[in-house]
């Protein structure tokens, strides 16, 4: 499952669902939670069930819900509604523990018998860092979850949590505590076996600044951003998806290393690789698959 982009798109906006159908993002993600007023739970939960209904045959993107926490009661009725055929998964916001995604699990492991669906076939993508808990309880990923297809992060609930004032210092950089909430998403996720999925941008007019942002969040090891905007979608696509010169590369050292399956070493135009590089080189052809 491609998780480059994952675009926001308030489950009660008939306008608005149009509108991230027609984009390019790998993923539509259905929100119940932030973007929809308490007054507009139940309307916003049907229209999620209704909308996964009518275009999950589609070309378009994979269709997920992010669902209320857990921790609140809306979160049963939000699943109650939307686990129908054609969800493709559930994003699960303000986690307190990894414990949460197996208490989801099993959720889904009842809606899904009664919704007639195969067993496991709804994925799970946690926000596993809006919490001062989940903070401290990310080692609990260690071996990953059947359902689970990537973690992400946030840092405008956690800034809430912990008292800040705001996540980024003068300079534009995020504050010590917010760097380290996306270190953890990205070990935590390696450790999991699931894809890392960096946060999103709030400035969605700056396009440029988030072309250089997903440059570097791919480089340290980021597979895919969330998107709040449709115009957000390109940029992000983009920089999470390998270039010809880099698919090529891969493939060199792939093809180096089958025509010299005993070496731990090989000359690759005078230059030393080895088999981390193979390991890198393996993922940089399956995300251009």
């Amino acid at each position: 499952m491609k998780l480059r982009s994952l675009l926001f798109v308030p489950a009660d906006s008939e306008r608005k669902l149009a509108k991230g159908l027609a984009s390019a993002a790998d993923v539509l993600l259905l929100d119940l939670e932030d973007s929809v007023a308490a007054g507009r739970k139940e309307a916003a939960r049907i229209a999620a069930a209704e909308f996964v209904g009518a275009h999950h045959a589609s070309a378009g993107p994979r269709l997920f819900v992010r669902i209320n926490p857990l921790s609140t009661p809306l979160a049963m009725a939000d699943l109650a509604a939307v686990v129908v055929p054609g969800l493709a998964g559930i994003m699960l916001p303000k986690t307190y523990d990894p414990a949460d995604v197996t208490r989801l699990g099993h959720c889904l492991d009842a809606l899904e018998a009664r919704a007639g669906l195969p067993a496991g076939n709804i994925r799970v993508i946690p926000v596993a860092t809006e919490t001062a808990e989940a903070l401290l309880s990310m080692k609990g990923y260690i071996g990953g979850h059947p359902r689970l297809a990537g973690i992400t992060w946030g840092a405008e609930d956690l800034a809430a949590a912990v008292g800040a004032l705001g996540n980024r210092e003068d300079d534009g950089h995020w504050s010590p505590v917010f760097q380290w909430a996306e270190s953890l998403c990205l070990t935590a996720s390696a450790a999991a076996g699931a894809a890392a999925i960096d946060t999103i941008l709030a400035n969605f007019r700056d396009l440029d600044g988030l072309a250089r942002a997903c440059r570097i969040s791919r480089r340290r090891g980021f597979l895919g951003r969330m998107a709040i905007h449709p115009d957000q979608v390109g940029p992000i696509n983009t920089a999470y998806t390998p270039t010809a010169e880099e698919i090529e590369h891969a493939r060199r050292i792939v093809d180096a290393f089958a025509a010299n399956p005993d070496a731990g070493v090989v000359n690759l135009d005078g230059v030393m690789v080895d088999r981390p590089h193979w390991v890198q080189a393996q993922r940089t052809l399956t995300l251009a698959s």
